[in-house]
């Protein structure tokens, strides 16, 4: 538990207000590497309290960066952040998703960062592709939805949630193969599936197999952030293993 004197350290701290102030003023990638610079040098007291500071001024990406750099004493609530929960509960509960999985997808993939935007145009929370925004709402039937809204937060999760559900149908309610198909294209799990027959594989096995790099990094990933997420959220969590269970292979 922090100290109120180690959080007071942060208010004070000048480093952060630098970081904090060019945010507030739109210079992002400035802000970004402001706060980087100061909390490299930081011990694990100060990055926990960096982390909490960053947090409370909703910097989430930097808040679990800063808790991810911590080496003797960690705090998994910072590592492993929870923003927007009330929606992100009643989303997952509407669509029928795991809760634990979203979190763990979204961590990966933006950092909570809800103006996100990739290198290839995918937007928001959940980075969902234009392409993807548009087939999704129209499959849905969320006829009143516009190009620009794609980084607010609950249409975001309205189309990141449903797209995932998705693609979970898709394939065999396979976690493994959905988050696989999420990052690389929703027919690539099938084309990969191909390769082993008619044999079946653990899903540890299946994503170290996985052909693209990015992918591969990018299930696991997902995967280990859902089962750290199910602990956090639920006091229990299905071992690793278990969750990503048995792939089949097809012809």
């Amino acid at each position: 538990m922090l100290s109120a004197a180690e959080l007071d350290w942060t208010k004070k701290h000048p480093g952060l207000a630098r970081s904090l102030a060019l945010y507030d003023a739109g210079l992002r990638t400035e802000g970004f590497w402001e706060f980087n610079l100061q909390v490299a040098q930081m011990n694990d007291r100060q990055l926990l309290a960096a982390a909490t500071w960053a947090e409370r001024n909703q910097l989430y990406d930097r808040a679990i960066a800063a808790a991810d750099r911590t080496e003797a004493e960690h705090d998994l609530g910072l590592r492993y952040l929870t923003p927007f929960r009330d929606n992100m509960r009643a989303k997952t509960k509407e669509i029928g998703v795991d809760e634990s999985w979203v979190y763990g997808l979204i961590r990966q993939e933006s950092r909570f960062v809800t103006i996100a935007r990739s290198g290839v145009g995918a937007s928001g929370l959940m980075q969902v592709m234009p392409a993807t925004a548009k087939y999704v709402a129209k499959k849905i039937g969320l006829s009143d939805f516009k190009p620009t809204d794609i980084t607010e937060i609950e249409t975001n999760l309205t189309l990141g949630t449903s797209y995932l559900k998705m693609v979970f149908e898709q394939h065999d309610q396979s976690p493994v193969l959905a988050s696989a198909g999420y990052n690389a294209g929703p027919s690539r799990p099938s084309l990969w599936k191909r390769r082993l027959g008619d044999r079946q594989i653990e899903g540890a096995i299946f994503a170290e197999l996985i052909p693209f790099d990015e992918t591969r990094g990018y299930v696991k990933n997902v995967m280990s952030n859902t089962v750290a997420y199910s602990l956090l959220l639920n006091n229990a969590s299905t071992p690793l293993k278990q969750r990503l269970g048995i792939i089949y292979g097809s012809k």
